[in-house]
């Protein structure tokens, strides 16, 4: 498997740097050129459905304020010529020939990658230092940029400021990254990237929830089962002894319930997927104007039509005794493992004639009515 990690192999990035060790490529991406320049992301930022921030500040004076869109034009007109930067997210959504450099980090599952944020900064630009709970691939697009890391910080922040920055920061390494030059850096690794001249970084980052994330999603998730699990019961209670103390027996009980809950594996395999499949989602796919009918799609299908997936969907399955449970955007659908394969693909799904036997012809129809795939064509 191909990626952009200069002499690494998948396999020696995995075991060496990932989740270990930041790592450096020079020329990952050879005479690197932008499909975007700095004027279209300020033209997104001004969009609705999109969501940017716009940082001013530097770490000498601490005058950090942040800004969110979508902004007025006149906005980026009086931005001056230092210490700003303009960061939008999901920006691969936005714009779709950018889902190619998404396929270029393939190497990593599917739903432990979440977006290609890009930032436009102009000369000092920066967020400060900080730190992020995620890996990140920073991808230096336009412009020099230097970046600062330290893997031993003190973790105080600057009080009364908009910004999780770092109160102090001692950088260990340095490097100036050039147009095609790529930064990997593992979670917790304290960071500083300052801009030497106008440009841009995009940053591919990925999606790890936390335990309480889990816990409170799986919460809900199992609010909404009908079947509650049981209940507390005390066949054999003894007169209580002191007022208000829940002995060690009761909290025994009730932790056992809890866990018994939670150990059914096959609800709580499904609710990981749907979970991940929806986690940190910033909208919600909307479904087409009209349905469609299964006959009506076999025969756009037959005619040449294309599906494609929802850019705002993720998908991700499951392999079940019956075959494979898709989760899409937080739903299910149940598919041969062959299709959800298939589906889950960067690429435009390959969907033949010979393919659509009625259960697949099914989920297929399903997904498009909830707004999960597209059809490239009216049918």
């Amino acid at each position: 498997m191909s990626a952009p990690l200069g002499n690494l192999s998948v396999e020696q990035f995995l075991n060496r740097c990932w989740q270990k060790e930041p790592c450096l490529i020079r020329r990952a991406f050879d005479d690197f050129e932008p499909l975007l320049d700095g004027n279209d992301l300020a033209g997104l930022a001004c969009e609705e459905m999109v969501e940017s921030r716009l940082v001013r500040g530097s770490m000498e004076k601490s005058d950090w304020t942040v800004g969110y869109g979508p902004f007025d034009d006149s906005v980026f007109s009086s931005l001056g010529e230092e210490n700003w930067t303009l960061l939008v997210q999901d920006v691969e959504k936005h714009y779709a020939p950018l889902q190619a450099l998404m396929a270029e980090f393939s190497f990593i599952p599917n739903w432990r990658l979440d977006d290609l944020m890009i930032s436009f900064a102009a000369t000092g630009g920066s967020v400060g230092p900080h730190t992020d709970q995620y890996d990140v691939f920073l991808l230096q697009a336009e412009g020099r940029r230097r970046w600062q890391i330290a893997s031993s910080f003190e973790p105080e922040l600057l009080r009364d400021c908009p910004l999780n920055v770092l109160q102090r920061f001692t950088p260990e390494q340095e490097w100036v990254l050039e147009p095609g030059d790529m930064l990997y850096l593992p979670p917790n690794v304290a960071h500083h990237g300052i801009a030497l001249e106008p440009g841009m970084t995009w940053s591919i980052g990925s999606r790890a929830p936390s335990g309480a994330d889990l816990l409170q999603g799986l919460g809900e998730w199992l609010s909404f089962s009908a079947d509650e699990g049981g209940r507390y019961s005390d066949p054999d209670l003894r007169p209580a002894k002191r007022a208000g103390e829940m002995d060690a027996e009761a909290l025994r009980k009730l932790r056992q319930l809890m866990l018994a809950r939670i150990d059914e594996s096959d609800n709580v395999d499904s609710f990981l997927a749907a979970f991940m499949s929806r986690f940190r989602l910033a909208h919600e796919p909307a479904p087409p104007p009209k349905p469609i009918r299964s006959k009506d799609l076999h025969a756009a299908i037959q005619n040449g039509a294309q599906l494609l997936c929802n850019p705002w969907t993720r998908l991700t399955w499951i392999n079940t005794p019956q075959g494979a449970r898709l989760f899409a955007a937080g739903q299910a659908f149940d598919c041969s493992t062959s299709l959800a394969e298939i589906l889950c693909q960067r690429d435009q799904p390959a969907i033949e004639v010979a393919m659509l036997d009625k259960p697949t012809l099914d989920t297929l129809t399903k997904l498009i009515n909830k707004g999960h795939m597209l059809l490239t064509s009216d049918a």
